[in-house]
């Protein structure tokens, strides 16, 4: 008889039974694959799988919330249960060989009545009295962007601030000295109502409270080139009205260039309220960092060439697009491909493998990804706004332009005539684009006044600039 239990203290999965011993057995989800330390032999046998893993050269953490397939070679599992387990980082149960991992919260918590009750609890906190500063970077499935820069800086300048981390579950990693809140856990409700000041970098969402004094940064996540809010196409009354409400809830909107702050300020009917324009601080790392400890911590020799595929979402599919084989792709141009899917694609989505492929789309930090990239290849995303820090190469893949910018979004600009770098529409065109010396020459005009317009406060120090301004204005006691 096959069974499943967990050990609690070193958190495992063990999955035992009688006879031989298996070759090997997995744990496999979207985001994340573990293999079992198998033991035993002759009459009983024992798979350990751990329930924890060092991802990107980390520290060890919660494996990421989803539904995975558990396998035992030549064992039917067919019969094997284990209840929902509460531990510590996570949430487990086991149907056969389908376990699902949640977010460490309390079932209770996960009820309607719970999360109303929650909510309510929330709705009538006074709240704001907490010198401390509540982060969320893409509705808490990353810990990157233009908060964590921030998150950084803080730490150093004003230590006795408490940071909390809004994160889905706890295989988000948060910056050092950080505390993480699982989104709707009842420590989440509570940081997100006693915190001074919200740092974000998309919508609040529909539940937000603001308390008395209570400030919102919102830094927003890109300079864009696609169509944002009131400006996609096609009228929509209610699309309207939840772009004005959310904007009203932000007291300060974050910009990376003087276009930006135009664009956004009209997309989100952002009037009457300041508009920083102090560079991203994302983006410092691009000026201040070291590419060799991220090289070392992804396995990519110090020589490799590495090639960034950084596409963006598309509003008619849930997951990332498939125009590149990055497998192809390396063995074409003799490099490691890095896969990097858009926030929207981490959950729907799965990881690319391959001999020299690398799928990075859970890698906490784009901007450590631009680092080490000695090419980024992109299509419509705002990626290209930061990449151009570097003054690398870049080459647009974009097979679908007409349907894109027609039907699906529509740009501010023509990026045909603009890019700076070419836009292709294959792969054999991308290759043969790579292997052409003479394009980086071509687009070296296009590229400098690219930079000029997009670029010129991204030097380095647009994190210390923002958080002087927050200090300055006496939302936090430093």
């Amino acid at each position: 008889m096959t069974t499943a239990r967990i050990d609690e203290q070193a958190q495992t999965l063990i999955i035992s039974g009688a006879g031989a011993r298996p070759a090997s057995a997995d744990l496999v989800g979207p985001r994340a694959r573990v293999q079992a330390r198998m033991t035993g032999g002759g009459k009983t046998w024992k798979a350990t799988l751990p329930l924890r893993v060092s991802r990107w050269g980390g520290a060890e953490l919660p494996l990421p919330a989803g539904e995975y397939e558990v396998t035992v070679d030549g064992i039917d599992l067919d019969e094997v249960d284990l209840e929902p387990t509460l531990l510590s980082g996570l949430r487990i149960e086991m149907r056969g060989a389908r376990a699902v991992i949640a977010p460490p919260i309390a079932p209770i918590y996960e009820t309607a009545e719970g999360q109303r009750t929650l909510e309510q609890r929330y709705a009538s906190q006074i709240g704001a009295g907490e010198n401390a500063v509540f982060f969320e970077s893409f509705y808490g499935q990353t810990s990157g962007c233009n908060p964590r820069a921030l998150d950084r800086v803080l730490a150093q300048r004003a230590p006795s601030v408490t940071r909390y981390w809004s994160v889905t579950d706890l295989s988000v990693e948060v910056p050092e000295g950080a505390v993480a809140v699982v989104e709707n856990g009842p420590e989440w409700w509570r940081a997100r109502a006693e915190s001074r000041l919200l740092v974000v970098n998309d919508w609040l969402r529909r539940r937000f409270v603001r308390k008395p004094g209570q400030i919102v940064l919102q830094t927003w996540h890109g300079t864009p080139l696609k169509r944002l809010a009131l400006h996609r196409p096609g009228f929509d009354p209610r699309r309207m009205a939840a772009v004005v409400k959310e904007s009203r809830r932000w007291d300060v909107l974050l910009a990376q260039n003087p276009y930006a702050a135009r664009i956004l300020k009209k997309a989100y009917a952002f009037f009457g309220k300041p508009i920083w324009v102090e560079g991203y601080p994302r983006n410092d790392v691009l000026v201040n960092g070291d590419p060799a400890p991220v090289r070392e911590a992804l396995g990519i020799g110090a020589d490799e060439r590495v090639i960034l595929y950084a596409p963006t979402w598309r509003d008619d599919r849930a997951e990332m697009v498939d125009f590149v084989d990055p497998q192809l792709l390396a063995e074409q141009t003799d490099s490691v491909v890095l896969v990097r899917g858009h926030s929207r694609t981490i959950r729907p989505g799965r990881d690319h493998a391959g001999a020299r492929v690398i799928d990075v789309t859970g890698y906490p930090e784009t901007a450590r990804l631009l680092l080490i990239a000695d090419v980024l290849v992109t299509d419509y995303s705002s990626v290209m706004f930061d990449f151009s820090v570097t003054g690398r190469p870049m080459f647009f893949l974009v097979p679908d332009l007409a349907h894109y910018r027609g039907q699906l979004r529509g740009f501010y600009f023509d990026l045909a005539e603009r890019a700076p770098g070419p836009l292709v529409h294959s792969q054999d065109e991308l290759v043969r684009a790579l292997d052409d010396l003479e394009v980086i020459e071509a687009y070296r005009e296009r590229y400098a006044a690219w930079r000029s317009q997009f670029n010129r406060r991204d030097d380095g120090q647009a994190a210390d600039r923002v958080i002087s301004r927050i200090l300055d204005q006496g939302w936090l006691t430093a």
